[in-house]
């Protein structure tokens, strides 16, 4: 082989090498992509590729019913329908009638009452890559009328299916409890928030098939998933109870001109809520009002039962009493002195009453609600020893009752409670809870010392079709964490009766019916703000059981920011609560130990007699049917000369006043000294001045004393001193 010849064979042999390396690179080089088509990306090419021969529509499950515990219903789901678009058979079909889709958007929104504009934004809406859309939603909760209407259009890719609609047939009722869902069926607030996993169910599916040219293999379903419709969530709630508290709660908040009013019933031996409402309210079939911002809206929808903390006051006393009963740091005997108010340190406590309540047994500084008292209870009890029972008893805990945005309220710790601070804590400020937090702490005292979780769930059930009946597939329990022994019964039963004399005796008689034994406590707190304690701002609260031996049922009420001109509990919140209880006694046949006519007359209420002296008969007997008095008239005149009971006393309702009548318009200027303890001054002064009597006030606020005792007969114009306080009980 020449030098020639060589030369040429390795410049072959080399242009074999490259080519061969080019085509091994290539070759390579394809087959990686490969791979990383076939490998890494295979998910998500195959979902695309199902996307472009299948039509995917989800199909919403029925969300389950909210019953009371009767089976009342209390929310719904109402059959409607929905309207869907298969947007590739859509097109399709424009194509085949040669429609455009102004044309289209036309047909829909006179078939559904819609504007056309809405339509036309989502015909002509695409993926975020600029490619067509394959299905959209056109409108939910569509009326059989116009899912009729969309029918008759025959249009092939306009799925009309089935759809539900929540409605609450009662409206406003339980508004706060039950909540309410947003467009898409999930649960916002309330109970449709916290068992939205329970009443959702699961939603099921429909795919078709389609070819190239999107349509349908012969019209049939390639796959069909069933929805299975929510569970049914059982409440607590007695409706009839329920009813019972709204209407208390919208005639407390009109009555006393009041920002807000709040009503608790429970079961105290089980932790069921029987009854909750919260004044004012909304409708939970149209929460979104136009006029209002989302933060007013979220104020609105909040049950403030469960997430608003405040200072409880005097109601807080029951607690503190009863960490004195259990540390046996009190005896019956021993005697507690008021002389209007207590010095600690260089801060002075004033009592309600600023007079004072001189000396007293420990049963009555609880009766009369002494905050000097209670000043002194708690530094018998102790800092430590006082918020070991504040914990005991939950504060500053959540309850863990089943609905959402619970506050947990604030307690001082050990550490940082100054003398001070361990007197107002006693008497029921400085630590703040919520009214389900207070009440679920007044139930242990209700059911002999047990600590149960309040809950507004029964059980959880579903329909059985193959059974046809309804099963239970969950139920509260109250043993283990949910119930926890902190006090002695012997001790609370003890307290029960002390609380029985506040309800017969005390600043809760307005809550006593006779024959009854209601236990109970009232508590008038100012509210705190920025800068101190608001003025003429206050929160007026009453929590009672009964039967006062072995309560069945813990009513609470709260009124909040009442009229500043009668803020005190035991005039507003106590006479709130009787209604109740009254109406419950009725609806349980609770039975009482006197006679009908008895409970009759002291579900009365009390009215002062009017004078009515020096006027004619007609105009007497006008006045008298004003204030609910009936009358019984002599024949010796045309003027009243005399009234039996005098002016001033104070009656029931209904009750006969005899008037004597004489020719002349002269009469006895004698009356009787009316009863205007915790009135404000200017309703006390209008008391005094339609009888004749004049007023001298001594401090501000209401009327917690006077010179002269309510009966007292009396010469028109003579003077009584009032003494006044700002202090609520």
């Amino acid at each position: 082989m020449n030098k020639k010849e060589y030369r040429d064979k390795v410049i072959i042999r080399r242009r074999m090498i490259i080519i061969f390396s080019f085509l091994f690179t290539t070759f390579l080089l394809l087959f990686s992509r490969l791979m990383y088509v076939m490998a890494y990306e295979s998910s998500k090419l195959k979902a695309l590729a199902i996307d472009q021969w299948t039509s995917e529509v989800k199909i919403d499950a029925k969300r389950g019913r909210i019953l009371d515990r009767s089976g009342h219903e209390l929310a719904v789901s109402a059959n409607v329908y929905r309207i869907d678009l298969d947007m590739n058979t859509l097109r399709d079909t424009m194509k085949e009638k040669n429609l455009s889709k102004d044309d289209v958007a036309d047909k829909l929104a006179s078939a559904l009452t819609i504007d056309k504009s809405e339509v036309s934004k989502i015909l002509n809406k695409t993926l975020p890559g600029g490619l067509p859309l394959g299905s959209a939603t056109l409108k939910r909760r569509v009326e059989k009328a116009e899912a009729d209407n969309v029918r008759s259009l025959n249009l092939r890719g306009v799925l009309v299916s089935a759809d539900t609609k929540r409605y609450y047939p009662n409206n406003n009722f339980l508004a706060h409890v039950m909540g309410h869902t947003n467009s898409d069926g999930t649960g916002l607030t309330g109970v449709e928030l916290y068992y939205n996993k329970e009443l959702s169910g699961t939603p099921g599916m429909r795919i078709a098939e389609t070819d190239k040219k999107s349509k349908q293999f012969t019209n049939t379903i390639s796959e069909y998933t069933k929805p299975i419709d929510g569970e049914d969530v059982v409440l607590t709630i007695d409706e009839t109870i329920q009813h019972f508290c709204e209407k208390a709660a919208d005639q407390a908040l009109n009555d006393n001109k009041a920002k807000a009013v709040t009503v608790i019933v429970m079961n105290p031996k089980n932790g069921e809520i029987l009854a909750m409402v919260n004044k004012p309210d909304y409708n939970p079939n149209e929460p979104w009002i136009k006029d209002k911002s989302y933060d007013e809206l979220q104020k609105l929808w909040r049950n403030r039962a469960v997430s608003d903390a405040f200072e409880p006051g005097s109601i807080f006393k029951v607690i503190t009493a009863t960490a004195a009963l259990e540390e046996n740091a009190v005896k019956e005997s021993d005697k507690f002195s008021c002389s209007g108010s207590i010095t600690i340190g260089k801060k002075v406590i004033h009592c309600w009453k600023t007079s004072g309540h001189g000396e007293q047994a420990f049963v009555d500084i609880l009766k009369n609600s002494c905050n000097v008292g209670f000043a002194q209870l708690g530094k018998m009890i102790g800092k430590e020893n006082l918020n070991k029972y504040i914990q005991k008893f939950g504060f500053g805990q959540k309850t863990g009752i089943d609905l959402p945005g619970e506050a947990k309220g604030i307690v001082k710790k050990t550490s940082a409670i100054s003398d001070i601070d361990l007197a107002t804590i006693s008497f029921g400020q400085a630590n703040t809870a919520s009214p389900i937090q207070y009440l679920t702490a007044f139930n242990a005292v209700a059911n002999g010392g047990t600590l149960i979780t309040p809950h507004v769930m029964k059980e959880i059930s579903h329909y059985d079709n193959n059974a046809s009946s309804e099963v239970t597939d969950k139920k509260f329990d109250i043993s283990g964490a949910n119930s926890k022994k902190i006090v002695d019964s012997n001790k609370v039963a003890q307290l029960r009766g002390y609380l029985e004399k506040v309800v017969a005796e005390g600043g809760g008689k307005k809550a006593f019916i006779d024959g009854y034994h209601i236990a109970g406590k009232t508590g008038t707190a100012q509210k705190a703000g920025v800068g101190g304690y608001q003025q003429g701002k206050y929160i007026a609260s009453f929590a009672g059981m009964a039967p006062a031996s072995d309560p069945k049922i813990t009513v609470f009420v709260s009124i909040d920011e009442p009229d500043p001109s009668n803020y005190y509990a035991g005039q507003i919140s106590a006479p709130a609560a009787k209604q109740v209880f009254n109406d419950i006694f009725n609806y349980l046949d609770i039975k009482s130990d006197a006679s009908s006519e008895d409970v009759k007359k002291s579900m009365l209420k009390d009215v002062i007699v009017p004078d009515v002296r020096g006027m004619k008969k007609s105009d007497a007997e006008k006045v008298l049917k004003e204030h609910n008095l009936t009358d019984e008239l002599d024949s010796n005149g045309d003027y009243i000369v005399d009234m039996n009971p005098k002016p001033g006393y104070t009656v029931k309702e209904g009750t006969k006043i005899v008037l004597y009548t004489g020719n002349t318009a002269n009469y006895n200027k004698v009356v009787a000294v009316p009863d205007v303890e915790g009135l404000s001054q200017e309703k006390a002064e209008a008391v005094f001045n339609s009888l004749g009597l004049k007023a001298e006030f001594e401090g501000e606020g209401v009327v917690s004393d006077q010179s002269v005792k309510p009966g007292d007969e009396v010469q028109k114009g003579t003077v009584v001193k009032l003494d006044t306080d700002i202090l609520g009980d």
